[in-house]
C-alpha cells in the first residue's frame, strides 16, 4: 500500500465537514467536491494493483480529481463559503497533490 493512501483518507475525513459547509452555501459545488474527493481515492486504489498502462492511467485520473477539488476548495474560500484553509490541511493537499503527479509521471517512462 502506498504510504500517501492513509494521508488521503485523513485529508477526506477533514474535508467532510468542509463540503458540509460549502453546502449550506451551494449544494452543486457540495455535490462537484464530493465525487471528486472520493474518486481521488478510489482511483489510487485501483493504480496501487493496476499494471501497464493502466497503472499511470489510474494515478492521472486521481491527479486530475484532486486537482479538481482543489479548485473546488479555492473557489469556496474566494466566495467566501468557507474560511481560508489551515495551513496543515492545504500541506496535506499539495503532498497528496505531488505524490499523485509523481505517481501518474514515474510510470509514463
Amino acid at each position: 500500500m502506498l504510504k500517501i493512501y492513509s494521508d488521503m483518507l485523513d485529508w477526506l475525513e477533514q474535508l467532510a465537514d468542509i463540503i458540509e459547509r460549502i453546502s449550506r452555501h451551494d449544494p452543486d459545488l457540495a455535490r462537484q467536491l464530493r465525487r471528486a474527493s472520493r474518486s481521488v481515492i478510489l482511483n489510487t486504489a485501483e493504480g496501487m494493483d493496476a499494471r501497464g498502462r493502466n497503472k499511470p492511467a489510474k494515478y492521472t485520473l486521481a491527479l486530475g480529481e484532486m486537482r479538481e477539488s482543489w479548485a473546488a476548495l479555492e473557489v469556496s474560500v474566494r466566495l467566501r463559503y468557507i474560511a481560508p484553509l489551515d495551513a496543515a490541511f492545504e500541506d496535506r493537499s499539495q503532498k497528496i497533490i505531488g505524490t499523485l503527479y509523481r505517481l501518474a509521471h514515474s510510470h509514463s517512462r
